[in-house]
């Protein structure tokens, strides 16, 4: 009888040690749709022409990226695809890119549920943790197939963030032509800007790899989530390795202030706000400090 005890034990613990070594990685291309802004800075006349073409060509940089997750059973970690900078990058590009989505490294431990991401903003570190998104996955019938995996479609309705550049969408009566009286008068573009209260998430997921994780902020399904769209931004994967040679840790970031994402979205929109005023106060763009 002991000895059945002890050879069951063993087992378990084979299994234990077998589902912690266990890590995969995928690779995930993401591409925003940005036709509408462009479309807007091509109509204003505030914008030089060379201005606008390398405000085009900055939010190409920002908008199609090459991430990297790294995954295990319980924990994650979502970075962008190591690359040297592109000539003439600055410190506004960086701004920039990190209200796109952008940032160091996103971890997520589904076992815990938190996550801990950390962010640059306008000089400044932030390291922000906070419980995941619970969202409430609807599971469609529809399937297709992504890789060679199939997958199953799953719908879920979330919270837009403030803080996030690629949730804004410009206000229907910003694309009409502007009346005559009204095509001399200086325009602000964040003011025909509009942040809806609720974005439609579509995933597809494959049950084929059962872990609980996803790209960004995406999780909670059955599977690994391959592809993740939210209307404007969609993420795709495009390569897998299950149990690579090279191990990877997976640790959450600890460089940066500690804040929740609520006092993270707070800070960004209090800053834009300050930014905005002092554009229609005739001062430009300028760069701002955080403070201590």
């Amino acid at each position: 009888m002991k000895q059945i005890i002890f050879s069951i034990s063993a087992l378990l613990l084979l299994l234990s040690a077998q589902a912690q070594e266990f890590q995969g990685m995928a690779v995930y291309e993401t591409k925003t749709n940005t036709a509408d802004v462009k479309s807007k800075l091509e109509g204003n006349k505030d914008i030089a022409p060379d201005m606008q073409k390398m405000i085009e060509e900055r939010m190409k940089q920002m908008f199609e990226k090459t991430n990297i997750l790294t995954f295990d059973k319980n924990a994650s970690i979502y970075k962008e695809e190591e690359k040297l900078d592109a000539p003439g990058q600055n410190i506004g590009l960086k701004m920039m890119s990190s209200m796109m989505g952008g940032g160091g490294t996103y971890y997520k431990n589904v076992k815990e549920k938190t996550y801990t991401v950390d962010k640059e903003f306008m000089g400044k570190e932030f390291l922000v943790k906070d419980s995941l998104p619970q969202l409430k996955w609807k599971m469609e019938t529809e399937t297709k197939q992504i890789g060679g995996y199939n997958c199953f479609k799953a719908t879920a309705v979330r919270a837009a963030s403030t803080s996030d550049f690629r949730n804004f969408r410009l206000k229907k009566d910003a694309k009409k032509e502007p009346k005559p009286a009204e095509k001399d008068q200086k325009t602000n573009l964040m003011d025909e800007i509009d942040i809806p209260k609720e974005i439609l998430i579509t995933a597809w997921y494959t049950p084929e790899i059962p872990v609980n994780q996803g790209p960004e902020s995406y999780w909670g399904l059955p599977g690994l989530i391959l592809e993740a769209n939210d209307g404007k931004t969609t993420i795709l994967c495009s390569k897998i390795v299950l149990n690579p040679k090279e191990r990877v840790a997976i640790k959450a970031p600890t460089n940066g202030k500690v804040i929740s994402q609520k006092e993270y979205d707070d800070t960004v929109v209090k800053k834009m706000k300050e930014l905005q005023e002092m554009q229609g106060r005739g001062n430009g763009m300028m760069p701002m400090r955080m403070g201590n």
